[in-house]
């Protein structure tokens, strides 16, 4: 299933794509695409209702983030041995974990802005991986059941904030319209295997970024089982599992999102994203 959120920011309702690939209200069915609508009981009952009896959402009608009450927007850095080698790092000998702060939460296509005082606001396409039951302590072989779908996630970055300001990468990680989330929150029974997924980003046309998840570092089951053991994981959480190279700071030279351009970005099975890029 291919699950969506639609309306104005903050109102949004939840949906559904049909086979014509149209949204379809949910409104009527769930509350929301969150919580304990992302455990496996609860989309089975989804997928067993008749979606083209549900009602037809107008095309123009914005598409918000695709999972709503997110509590925690856990990522990871240096997690592609390719964008490790572009910025002169090493592939590290555990994950590097951040955060990207919920208020930095927007829809796949709603503007960009770039920060005030921002000279390096930057791009990345991530693989998004949201979690359908809650745990703690999980194993590695039983991480994926812990796993309600995937989406794309643009993990808008400003360089100078988060590396050149001393302290913490969140500083530059979590400005407000940094966590573009979707289009759609794809059930994980739709994707074979996360870690071989093409992706890629595109700046005013020009792709920067071409790369596929099979150079992931640390996958996706071994994430989960890490992060748990430093903090719970609960329904609604999202891991964005690090990109591949191709960041406008590993161009030579690097080069930086200005106000006025446009960013258009995917993930093979999960959809697209088209954002502008606005001075906030």
């Amino acid at each position: 299933m291919k699950l969506v959120r639609f309306g104005s920011p903050g109102q949004e309702k939840p949906g559904i794509l049909d086979s014509q690939g149209k949204v379809r209200d949910l409104s009527s069915i769930v509350g929301d695409i969150a919580g304990d609508v992302l455990s496996d009981e609860a989309l089975t009952k989804l997928r067993d209702i008749e979606v083209t009896a549900l009602p037809e959402v107008s095309a123009d009608t914005r598409l918000g983030p695709c999972v709503g009450r997110v509590g925690k927007f856990i990522c990871i850095g240096l997690n592609y041995s390719d964008h490790a080698a572009e910025t002169g790092a090493e592939v590290p000998a555990e994950p590097v974990i951040f955060n990207k702060w919920t208020s930095a939460i927007c829809g796949p296509n709603d503007d960009v802005e770039i920060p005030r005082g921002s000279k390096k606001t930057d791009w990345e396409v991530e693989l998004g991986v949201i979690i359908g039951k809650g745990g703690r302590y999980i194993d590695e072989t039983d991480a994926m059941s812990h796993v309600a779908g995937f989406c794309v996630v643009n993990d808008v970055s400003e360089r100078e904030f988060q590396l050149e300001r001393s302290g913490t990468w969140d500083k530059g990680k979590g400005c407000d319209t940094f966590g573009p989330l979707g289009p759609w929150l794809v059930t994980r029974d739709e994707v074979a295997d996360p870690h071989q997924l093409s992706m890629w980003l595109e700046v005013d046309g020009h792709r920067y970024q071409d790369g596929n998840a099979r150079t992931m570092v640390y996958q996706v089951p071994f994430l989960i089982s890490y992060l748990s053991r430093f903090m719970s994981l609960q329904p609604g959480d999202v891991i964005s599992t690090g990109t591949p190279p191709g960041v406008g700071m590993g161009q030579k030279p690097p080069v930086y999102l200005r106000n006025g351009q446009q960013m258009r970005l995917g993930i093979e099975g999960l959809g697209e994203q088209l954002q502008r890029v606005i001075q906030a």
